[in-house]
């Protein structure tokens, strides 16, 4: 594995990125590597810490192991695809022959690099990868309807729009990007409204969505935070 090049220019904030790799060296080199890359970089060293991290964080990329313990690479992506973790997969494996390929791609990767590998293809490959996604994700669900990301409107399944100010989609933005996980007010604050310290923003800005959208759109985790709900 050949060393990027440029490896001394300044990172850029590239977002999250899950390494599942079992083997510790290779699973440091890929964080150290990343991270020079400007990723933010979660490490699982096998299957059953991959699809707690799949499940509960969002992520950019996901970097996947195909022989790993507990779980197996592709049952890994297999349960990750089956209730609806849509990040984009790269499977990196020693193993190369067509029928292996064919499978990994089939269990639901987006892409399949075999080791030993030149690191400058690996990264090439991560960034085309992040790229799909972004030009993908122009519409996040909301259970019977979807966020419109671009005109910054919920399209509702009776084909009507409610519109949204720019506060309240960040918020509702914020949550359908990771539905399954519990945002604690705090967390929620400081990344939807880093502008203020008002420490009922967050409620407030969770009743206008409510009051928009039904009750049912942010479900009130007590104790914990807010969570996606559904329209």
């Amino acid at each position: 594995m050949n060393s990027p090049t440029g490896e001394n220019r300044p990172a850029a904030d590239r977002g999250r990125l899950l390494v599942v790799e079992d083997d510790r060296d290779t699973a440091d080199m890929l964080a150290e590597l990343f991270t020079m890359e400007g990723y933010h970089v979660e490490v699982a060293l096998d299957g059953h810490r991959g699809l707690h991290l799949g499940l509960s964080r969002q992520h950019e990329v996901m970097v996947i192991d195909r022989m790993l313990p507990g779980i197996d690479g592709l049952d890994l992506v297999k349960r990750l695809r089956r209730v609806g973790v849509a990040t984009r997969v790269l499977i990196l494996t020693a193993l190369g022959e067509l029928e292996e390929r064919v499978a990994g791609l089939d269990s639901g990767a987006d892409d399949y690099l075999v080791k030993p590998f030149e690191v400058d293809e690996l990264l090439a490959r991560v960034r085309a990868l992040q790229r799909r996604d972004l030009s993908a994700a122009e519409v996040l669900p909301l259970g019977a309807g979807q966020l419109d990301l671009r005109l910054r409107e919920v399209r509702l399944a009776d084909g009507g729009q409610v519109g949204l100010s720019l506060r309240e989609f960040n918020l509702l933005h914020t949550l359908a990007e990771a539905p399954r996980q519990v945002h604690d007010r705090a967390e929620l604050r400081k990344r939807v409204f880093p502008d203020t310290s008002a420490e009922s923003i967050v409620d407030t800005y969770v009743y206008y969505l409510r009051r928009k959208l039904g009750r049912d759109v942010v479900r009130t985790v007590h104790g914990r935070g807010y969570q996606m709900g559904a329209l």
